[in-house]
């Protein structure tokens, strides 16, 4: 998002200074991911509480809790969608990153101020949630998508540039993960959510303190940098924040209302894709051809993500219930849900920069996209098999092995790596600049679906029996499992086999 056209952006002294950068990253590059670690702290922190505080807080049975939890995720990224639109269209990405943090700090306050001092937490729980899940939407896709402003196109730095972001953040999410579980678990779960806030509160000052040193990027496409707003621009932009605070009871009713859920996600990504198609009328047929080939990433995507994103939702019970605590490296003790929530973090900020050189230094021989998404699928595969194994592992009383648990996140986590910031890349570079904040939306939409069948996944795979011994509920979830992993050894295999005529599609993007 530029404040000229195109064209004239190229001219843009300050955007060549940016884009023409020395070495392997873009400077702008570290405080966009400072920004974003923040933002994952508050993020992750409050998805890694949310199944086992569902279960044991607010009582939930552990089927209600998965479907609660996959509806709540899928909420946070249905509303991606929105907040794409309206950075494209309205606001610019600077405005929507900047409403869209404060939005996720009033929400984190409201649920830990409903559990210190309301005697209906439940119904401030669902509130501060439905407050953060539009703030989500706002903040999430647009600073990805400035992300890829930062480069030319055709700049092979880039998937190495997405690698370090996607690295970067992880500490954030690793902290959030570690830290809100145990100060929920130890001293109060209002410490979980409280400590989110503040995390927020960190990383939209740095967004808003560092913001400068993106030159003409990132500016309201109705008020161009340098201008002053018309009456027409202000009110749709003063619309754009009133609306989205009207959005919030919709929400709130639709979240707190599982039953909803289904109707809303057999409509709204219908919708999304009847205007993204309508969007690309004024497409050029190589345009064109390149965002079908957007779609079947995004297509893709979502199973990957109804499989990865059993981590917040069955995973989560699993590791609270069934996996021993035990000490790994460096012999700190930990347990089962410390490692659930931190793992995937840990092993991403380790291995991202690791295979982003690796990216590099095979040069010619590098996989392309297609192919890497469909590795992705296989290691995703293999870790539910290692994942399956834990009922092998487990004794009577149904404890199974912290280090086996510990190793299918390995696995998992090279298949994420494989998939979702080479996907965060081939959007940026697959889509028309105009259409930045729309794509990345769709993306992040693709995702909503792949939640919402999260967590019904998680669900069926709940014993229907709460009070079942703990082997025979381990049982049902590592069976479903082995489900998963076939599932996602197929995916894989597809994905492969159609990356020529994707390539195609794609006119030679690596």
């Amino acid at each position: 998002m530029t404040s000229e056209n195109p064209q004239a952006a190229a001219l843009d002294p300050r955007l060549a200074a940016i884009r023409n950068f020395e070495g392997k990253y873009p400077r702008q590059l570290w405080w966009l991911f400072l920004s974003e670690m923040w933002e994952r702290f508050c993020f992750y922190g409050m998805r890694g509480v949310l199944t086992v505080f569902m279960v044991k807080k607010l009582l939930m049975a552990e089927d209600t809790a998965n479907l609660q939890y996959g509806a709540i995720q899928a909420f946070v990224y249905t509303m991606t969608f929105v907040g794409g639109f309206f950075a494209d269209k309205v606001l610019g990405f600077r405005k929507s990153i900047g409403w869209g943090g404060l939005l996720m700090v009033v929400g984190s306050f409201t649920v830990a101020g409903g559990l210190m001092f309301s005697d209906a937490p439940k119904d401030l729980f669902f509130l501060g949630t439905s407050i953060s899940i539009v703030g989500t939407g706002f903040f999430k896709p647009n600073i990805s998508g400035v992300v890829g402003l930062l480069y030319h196109d055709g700049d092979k730095r880039r998937d190495a540039g997405f690698g370090l972001f996607y690295s970067g953040i992880n500490l954030g999410a690793a902290l959030g993960g570690y830290l809100c579980v145990t100060l929920g678990e130890n001293y109060g779960w209002q410490w979980a959510f409280a400590s989110a806030g503040f995390a927020m509160m960190a990383g939209v000052i740095v967004f808003g303190l560092t913001a400068h040193t993106l030159g003409p990027l990132g500016f309201s496409p109705l008020v161009p940098e340098g201008t002053v707003a018309t009456p027409a621009a202000r009110n749709k932009i003063l619309g754009v924040y009133i609306g989205s605070l009207l959005s919030i009871p919709l929400i709130l009713l639709l979240v707190s209302k599982s039953e909803l859920t289904d109707r809303f996600m057999y409509t709204v990504g219908p919708l999304a894709l009847i205007y993204f198609f309508y969007d690309m009328r004024t497409c050029t047929r190589i345009e064109v051809q390149k965002l079908m080939a957007a779609l079947v990433f995004i297509v893709f995507s979502i199973f990957f993500w109804a499989f990865f994103e059993q981590s917040g939702g069955s995973l989560a019970l699993v590791a609270t219930n069934n996996v021993t605590s035990g000490s790994l490296m460096g012999g700190v003790e930990v347990t089962g849900i410390q490692v659930n929530n931190t793992a995937n973090s840990l092993f991403v900020i380790f291995f991202s920069p690791l295979l982003g050189l690796l990216w590099m230094w095979m040069k010619k021989a590098e996989p392309n996209t297609v192919v890497k998404f469909g590795l992705g699928f296989l290691f995703l595969g293999g870790a539910f098999a290692v994942f399956h194994s834990l009922i092998g592992f487990a004794d009577e009383s149904g404890k199974t092995s912290l280090l086996i648990f510990t190793m299918a996140y390995l696995v998992m986590t090279i298949g994420e790596l494989c998939l979702s910031p080479i996907g965060l890349s081939a959007m940026t570079r697959l889509a028309p600049k105009r259409m930045f904040g729309l794509i990345m939306g769709l993306w992040f939409l693709a995702s909503a679906y792949g939640q919402y069948l999260a967590g019904v996944l998680g669900a069926g795979m709940a014993s229907v029996d709460e009070n079942a011994p703990p082997l025979q509920r381990l049982q049902g979830y590592t069976d479903g499992y082995w489900q998963l992993a076939i599932y996602a050894v197929i995916c894989g295999v597809v994905m492969i086999a159609i990356s020529p005529f994707v390539r195609k599609l794609m006119h030679d993007e690596k």
